[in-house]
């Protein structure tokens, strides 16, 4: 098992920032990736940027690209998302998530083995 737990949500003005980060606990060896993905009220959960832990190649949603960025920390099992030039269509639950298998689909929900409790980012506009 692989507990995930998210911080750093909250209200931010349309053009700010913030940085989402996520733990992870237990046994995060068997894990190949870790992913963030956002659900708006009324959508379906939505692909946001993906992380192996293993040479930490990295891949974002083109909705996203040249603001939002994913990092990680291995030594602190932690991944980091730090969002800039927020805009109101960002509004969200963020969630991060960690898949196992490295052959499944890196941007499809279902591949993904363990998620977080999600955390709240508002951007206003």
């Amino acid at each position: 098992q692989v507990q995930l737990v998210e911080s750093g949500g909250g209200l931010v003005q349309a053009g700010g920032s913030l940085r989402l980060s996520c733990a992870a606990s237990g046994r995060t060896f068997s894990s190949d990736r870790m992913g963030w993905f956002r659900q708006a009220p009324g959508k379906e959960r939505e692909f946001v940027a993906v992380i192996r832990w293993s040479g930490g190649a990295t891949y974002s949603a083109a909705s996203v690209k040249g603001r939002f960025t994913i990092s990680g920390d291995n030594a602190k099992n932690t991944v980091y998302l730090q969002m800039k030039s927020l805009k109101p269509e960002d509004t969200a639950v963020y969630y991060c998530a960690a898949a196992r298998d490295p052959y499944s689909d890196i941007t499809n929900v279902r591949p993904y083995d363990y998620w977080g409790q999600g955390t709240q980012v508002t951007v206003s506009s």
